[in-house]
């Protein structure tokens, strides 16, 4: 019985913090203690730890069981931390050597009968991890695609806990992917399906959205219901330049933080469209929360943002807007500390009002117009001078 590390990561906003995972197994009263500011996902793991090892046929010993996250001081959340923590244990047992997980990143949940289940988050996580110089990473093998868009990176795909073990102690072999062929990375990618090329008419409305993709203004459209504002709104990532390799990378963490990504084509090869409801929060556009995570805003960087029926929006949401709008980027404080988010989008958004009656109601003097003449004085603040 032993001490022993084993490398993992954990995520706040966007931000990747790695984890050492301690083990230690020694003498004393039968227990297995967590600690290092742990969530209560985080806590649950010792039992599906527990579980997963004697379901996989391995004794667990009746040893006094302790395991350390650490730095302590950062917060741990999510059921990723399952399969380095029971890794951790088993070195510590001497299942298999510890030093066969030197320079090696670990990631996974457990289920109760040792299966390695797919978790959210693994793009960022593998980058951090070959920042800091790891050159392996052990991962859920429906993560596999999306850790091998990693350049330079051996990725190492497992479905249970015992192929992870019987790899390390040398009894099994698995198959590495190598991360980062251009080929590979988008091999399976799909194109972008509506095309700029299928509106008929409306040359004016097309020609205002083209100066506006070229020189990255936003667009406002005002017209009556049926004219085709939301239809070429859709296809205006088809007309955006194709992102690089690099901005696509960018793009997917944001996603793969979220969960959102595709498990069999991960990497994101086109322009992001995210088109908002008139409900939506303030956090849920901006991001945030007590974990704060991005929103629809981070969501279309790099796209495009669509807000349909934008007088039905209420005015302190779209007051947000302001300084994404500027800064091409959202800064969020909460007691844990600054979160940023990239907000770098088109901003494209759609009212079905007249606009002749919309210069009434700008210069009308009625007193129950003051309202409204208000509201719109902050939404032309908002926008380039395209109005179609």
């Amino acid at each position: 019985m032993s001490f022993s590390t084993v490398l993992s990561a954990a995520i706040r906003g966007l931000h990747i913090d790695l984890v050492h995972v301690e083990a230690d197994v020694s003498n004393g009263l039968p227990m297995f203690h967590m600690v290092g500011y742990l969530s209560s996902e985080v806590k649950e793991a010792s039992e599906r730890v527990r579980t997963a090892i004697r379901n996989s046929g391995i004794q667990m010993p009746a040893k006094k069981m302790v395991v350390n996250l650490a730095p302590a001081m950062v917060r741990k959340r999510g059921a990723s931390f399952d399969l380095p923590i029971a890794l951790a244990v088993l070195a510590s047992m001497g299942i298999f050597p510890e030093g066969s997980l030197a320079d090696t990143l670990v990631i996974g949940e457990l289920s109760l009968d040792g299966t390695v289940k797919e978790v959210p988050g693994v793009l960022p996580m593998v980058t951090r991890a070959k920042e800091e110089g790891c050159r392996r990473c052990i991962l859920p093998e429906q993560n596999v695609r999306e850790g091998a868009l990693v350049r330079g990176m051996e990725i190492l795909g497992v479905s249970h806990l015992m192929e992870a073990c019987r790899y390390l102690s040398g009894e099994q072999k698995i198959k590495a992917v190598m991360g980062g062929s251009r080929d590979e990375v988008f091999e399976g990618t799909e194109e972008e399906p509506l095309d700029y090329r299928d509106i008929q008419g409306q040359e004016a409305v097309k020609r205002a959205a083209e100066v506006a993709v070229a020189g990255g203004h936003n667009l406002l459209m005002v017209g009556p219901p049926g004219s085709g504002k939301s239809m070429m709104a859709k296809r205006v990532p088809a007309i955006l330049p194709p992102p690089t390799l690099e901005e696509s990378i960018e793009i997917t963490k944001i996603y793969s933080v979220l969960g959102m990504v595709d498990k069999e084509h991960p990497l994101i090869t086109g322009r992001p469209f995210r088109s908002v409801h008139h409900t939506v929060t303030k956090s849920a556009l901006i991001g945030g929360g007590a974990f704060p995570v991005p929103g629809e805003i981070s969501l279309a960087h790099g796209g495009v943002l669509f807000l349909d029926e934008l007088a039905e929006f209420q005015k302190p949401v779209l007051e947000v807007l302001r300084q994404p709008l500027e800064e091409r980027q959202i800064r969020i404080t909460r007691t844990q500390g600054n979160f940023v988010f990239p907000a770098d989008f088109i901003l494209i958004c759609a009212m079905n009002i007249a606009t002749t009656k919309l210069i009434q109601w700008e210069t009308a003097e009625k007193p129950e117009n003051k309202a409204f003449r208000g509201f719109c004085g902050f939404i032309f603040s908002l926008f380039e001078p395209f109005f179609c």
